[in-house]
């Protein structure tokens, strides 16, 4: 993966059709997705259950972007491995789930992959304030972790505030939850630079009409341009 800081658009197979995920990314990625997102839940750390190692090892052939996975999981480290060897591009953590998120974001990078963390709505940008060295990617949660379709929490004044954080270092800065092309374009102006859409992008399309996730797509594309 190159760095770059234009906007890229990350649908998340949370809102895919579960039964045909293979055609599913390979529709989305044809009709302009830059990332391919993917929603780990346990359970445990977030009130749903959704996918393991085996399920991204299963879809990785048919990705042929960027392979985003976002581990809502607690704990974390013991399946670091397991998802690098999936195929993830970026594996991401969330700085709540655990007592040591340098340590984690260590391993995720010793395996080979690209460091995420992740931040709930409650907490603050600090909390990355001293591991953003050893960070490729800063995740801003808009909704509370758990499920699609949530409507989005206003942030940007903690997403301005990482992108002051950051400075020059290749961070992204990744928004998750209720983003649509009404709620993208302040926050891309706050300084994100990667949004994870689910329902508004995969909403009135299917594999047989792939062509409104398209529409969705550049709708997003077009409000943030």
């Amino acid at each position: 993966m190159s760095f770059d800081r234009s906007v890229k658009i990350a649908p998340s197979i949370l809102a895919a059709d579960f039964s045909n995920f293979g055609e599913e990314i390979r529709c989305v990625e044809a009709q302009g997705a830059d990332w391919i997102h993917v929603d780990v839940m346990d359970g445990h750390f977030v009130p749903n259950i959704t996918f393991g190692p085996s399920t991204c090892s299963s879809i990785r052939p048919h990705i042929l972007t960027v392979m985003d996975v976002h581990l809502m999981i607690a704990p974390v480290d013991p399946y670091i491995e397991a998802f690098a060897e999936s195929g993830a591009d970026i594996i991401t953590a969330h700085v709540e789930a655990g007592p040591h998120i340098h340590r984690t974001l260590q391993s995720i990078r010793a395996n080979g992959v690209k460091a995420g963390v992740a931040l709930n709505p409650g907490t603050p940008a600090s909390a990355v304030a001293d591991i953003l060295d050893i960070t490729d990617l800063v995740c801003v949660m808009t909704v509370n972790p758990g499920f699609g379709g949530q409507s989005f929490i206003p942030l940007e004044d903690k997403v301005a505030e990482l992108r002051s954080m950051i400075g020059d270092r290749p961070i992204h800065i990744e928004i998750d939850g209720g983003v649509t092309a009404q709620t993208a374009p302040s926050l891309v102006r706050a300084g994100a630079d990667v949004l994870v859409a689910g329902s508004a992008v995969f909403k009135g399309g299917s594999v047989s009409n792939p062509s409104p996730y398209g529409a969705n797509i550049r709708e997003i594309r077009a409000a943030v341009s």
